[in-house]
């Protein structure tokens, strides 16, 4: 019974979209508990933040490449 009131407490997260809903293909939600669940949360956005910093990272390093003074 439990599983079924953590799936629904899955289901009202934010980001659960209408097509898809609670996207969870590997089903970590299933074994974890709602302490668990919300350090998945934020483990994904922060991972999704270091790499949106990273692709900036690698675009600015393409737009000077070459033009910098320290290494001439």
């Amino acid at each position: 019974a439990s599983s079924s009131a953590l799936k629904v407490a899955a289901e009202d997260l934010p980001g659960a979209l209408a097509p898809v809903g609670f996207f969870d293909p590997l089903g970590f939600a299933e074994k974890a508990d709602e302490n668990t669940l919300k350090r998945y949360r934020e483990a994904e956005l922060t991972h999704g933040r270091v790499a949106m910093l990273a692709v900036l990272g690698f675009l600015v390093g393409e737009a000077v490449e070459g033009s910098s003074f320290l290494f001439d």
